[in-house]
């Protein structure tokens, strides 16, 4: 933005610190002339004759207290010049950091020592702004090459099947149709998970009361058909909880998390369990489901991130999924201003543990 060139903060400070101390002077002398010199007889007549009058004192004092004040003046210049290019140090290394970021490099860092003040404040919130804002844009990056890589593979076989249908007329075209069709909808899947995870992470949705107990219900029995095919048993347990959200988002969530505790259990006889319940100002889901293998501790930070399935929890089959599954969990509750939290099970599986902001509940109406 171009602007009107103007005074320096440190220009501005010096002649602020030499108009103060001159003021300070000029006050100072009139101090001195309100209350000696007015008290000094005008007339030559003094003690013995040799009092000086007031006439000649002003005569004296005039030059010396211009000369006092010159150097007041000066020494104001100087002084404050150095005073405030020491002061405002601090703001010159946090503007050669910002220009340094504005210019692509997020890595620089302004690192001020010495004691906490406001200018260390400053420059520890901007070293972590920084910080956040560079781990933003290469989380931004790594999801964009990730998801462009995720795209390509279902239009490379897509590609590869017309190109066998065209070269090869004989061949089975109801497999080719199939197959084709099946590659198909699982780009159709992943692009609509990025077009939900993109949703969440903008916050662009109507807060409204919803109660998780409800979704719950809703999810598992969309769910049941798929738990019923795999011998996984389902139970929901708990209590009304509310949150503010969207109902829409906070059903996906739920959705993915029955799916995955679904799809990453035993191959038979497994269970999961899922329990709502209301704590102080927190309304609390928790997902827990069987699993034959215990999953890793250094393996839970990255079940959230996108496109990041694990070696332990990765599947082959039909419900193989777009690797976007406790990554879009993870940002419809970060939308929402909740939590996760991924523990592993002693004999296997996994609890995740959701915690939402609760609603105050409405206190029962007293009776006459």
């Amino acid at each position: 933005m171009d602007r009107r060139p103007g005074l320096s903060a440190r220009l501005k400070l010096t002649i602020s610190y030499a108009g103060f101390l001159l003021v300070a002077g000029t006050l100072l002398l009139a101090v001195v002339w309100v209350f000696l010199l007015r008290h000094v007889p005008d007339s030559p007549q003094g003690l013995l004759g040799v009092a000086p009058n007031r006439y000649l004192l002003v005569r004296v004092f005039a030059p010396a207290a211009a000369t006092a004040l010159a150097c007041l003046l000066a020494f104001g210049l100087l002084g404050g010049w150095i005073l405030a290019g020491r002061m405002l140090a601090p703001l010159t290394r946090i503007a050669d950091a910002a220009r340094t970021a504005a210019n692509g490099s997020l890595s620089h860092r302004v690192r001020m020592q010495g004691p906490r003040d406001e200018f260390r404040e400053l420059a520890d919130a901007f070293d972590t702004m920084l910080e956040q804002l560079e781990s933003h844009v290469a989380e931004q990056r790594r999801f964009a090459a990730n998801a462009s890589h995720e795209l390509r593979t279902p239009l490379a076989i897509s590609k590869t099947l017309l190109d066998l249908a065209r070269n090869d007329p004989t061949r089975d075209q109801g497999e080719l149709i199939e197959r084709l069709h099946t590659v198909n909808a699982r780009a159709i899947d992943l692009t609509e998970a990025l077009l939900l995870l993109s949703r969440a992470d903008r916050k662009g949705f109507t807060r409204e009361p919803v109660d998780l107990s409800l979704i719950a219900e809703e999810a598992t029995e969309t769910l049941l058909p798929l738990a019923e095919r795999r011998r996984i048993t389902l139970d929901v347990t708990g209590e009304k909880a509310q949150t503010l959200g969207s109902a829409a988002l906070i059903l996906r969530m739920v959705t993915n998390l029955v799916q995955n505790a679904i799809v990453h259990n035993l191959p038979s006889g497994g269970t999961v369990t899922v329990h709502i319940e209301s704590q102080h100002d927190a309304s609390v889901l928790r997902v827990e489901n069987t699993g034959h293998r215990v999953v890793p501790a250094e393996l839970l930070p990255t079940l959230t991130e996108p496109f990041q399935r694990g070696t332990e929890r990765t599947r082959t089959d039909e419900h193989a999924g777009v690797g976007l599954g406790l990554a879009i969990v993870h940002s419809i509750v970060r939308a929402h201003d909740g939590t996760v939290d991924l523990t592993p099970r002693p004999t296997g599986g996994l609890l995740v543990t959701i915690r939402l902001p609760g609603t105050p509940q409405a206190s029962p109406p007293r009776s006459s």
